[in-house]
């Protein structure tokens, strides 16, 4: 909505959309690893990626049953703080809800809290989450200094000591392949009508009708995962432990006890990029939200500023079931900030 010719960003679009541009007050998102962070970051609204567990996937289309959470967007912290709480609870159909037993809300509107910055020890981890945009740096650079001035303790840096094993590993991608084809095979399974019952039928229905199905995108993912065996594969488990180990107990947990910190802050994404279906994305990398994902831990994107007319938003990161303390600070940076501006449909960069 804030420049046509540009990605919207990952499989939640159209409901990041749809709130950026007055459609719905409110709306859902599912993440695996970005997909409701860059979003809301794209199109300068809130978007809050839950703890794992937190709220229930079941009737969500699957990718990786150890990352899939459902979340919502608004275009204020109030907003999703809302909807959230209508989003939690313990579901027999989704037994990882379990966990949240004792640590959800239903209404997290209580920690909506302006002065929430006072006194928070905030952690800004350098390393990996900046340099890839110096533009994207600066704005989130003055947003931090912001939130020092509005009387948080910053902490800097405070870099996640396995950030750059985890952004160089392939251990996520093979966790995802080996659940996305045991999850996806167990949902089209379980449905009560369905003209296909398996990836291996999706991928046969895709191979027969390749004009419509692949004219612009092939199915490599689809076919990669069909390779792997089964989910008490060794290849499987050991990657899985590794992504856990590095991203929870080596990761956030590891820099936040090291320095007593509330949540953790760094750039949500780059800008959005042109969408072209001849070279493909020219995403220019960089990302908040791998070592959440990994970790199955929190994350909320707010707005925080514009690159020409480009929303930037920043990430405030905790550890599991923080939602309480993640929301008090995303408010009250919300409320003193107040970066969202509402999109105006540029055809493209520089032109009404």
């Amino acid at each position: 909505p804030y420049v046509l010719d540009r990605t919207p960003c990952g499989s939640s679009a159209g409901s990041a959309v749809a709130v950026a541009a007055n459609l719905v007050a409110a709306s859902l998102g599912t993440e695996t690893d970005g997909s409701i962070l860059c979003p809301a970051t794209m199109n300068g609204i809130v978007g809050i990626k839950p703890t794992v567990g937190l709220t229930s996937r079941s009737g969500v289309i699957p990718i990786a049953h150890s990352q899939d959470t459902v979340g919502p967007f608004g275009r204020t912290v109030a907003d999703a703080a809302i909807l959230l709480g209508a989003l939690t609870g313990i579901d027999p159909l989704d037994p990882i809800t379990q966990a949240s037993e004792g640590k959800s809300y239903r209404d997290y509107t209580a920690f909506l809290d302006p002065k929430g910055l006072q006194g928070a020890r905030i952690g800004v981890p350098r390393e990996t989450f900046f340099g890839y945009s110096p533009k994207v740096d600066t704005v989130i650079n003055q947003a931090i200094a912001q939130m020092r001035e509005l009387g948080a303790e910053i902490i800097d840096p405070a870099d996640i000591p396995t950030a750059s094993h985890i952004a160089s590993s392939a251990y996520e991608m093979k966790v995802l392949l080996f659940e996305f084809k045991a999850d996806l095979n167990a949902y089209l399974a379980a449905l009560e009508s369905s003209p296909v019952r398996s990836l291996a039928e999706i991928i046969r229905f895709n191979e027969e009708h390749a004009e419509e199905e692949l004219q612009y995108f092939n199915q490599d993912l689809f076919l990669m995962a069909q390779k792997t065996t089964s989910l008490d594969d060794p290849e499987y488990l050991a990657a899985l432990s590794a992504n856990h180990f590095r991203a929870k107990k080596d990761g956030i947990d590891a820099v936040m006890d090291t320095y007593n910190l509330d949540a953790l802050v760094m750039p949500t994404s780059s800008p959005a990029w042109c969408i072209d279906l001849v070279n493909g994305d020219s995403n220019p990398g960089g990302g908040s939200s791998q070592v959440a994902a990994l970790a199955g831990y929190p994350a909320i994107t707010v707005p925080a500023g514009f690159i020409f007319d480009l929303p930037v938003g920043i990430t405030f990161m905790g550890r599991a079931f923080s939602e309480p303390a993640l929301i008090k600070v995303a408010y009250a940076f919300e409320q003193a900030t107040k970066a969202r501006r509402v999109p105006k449909f540029l055809a493209t960069i520089g032109y009404e």
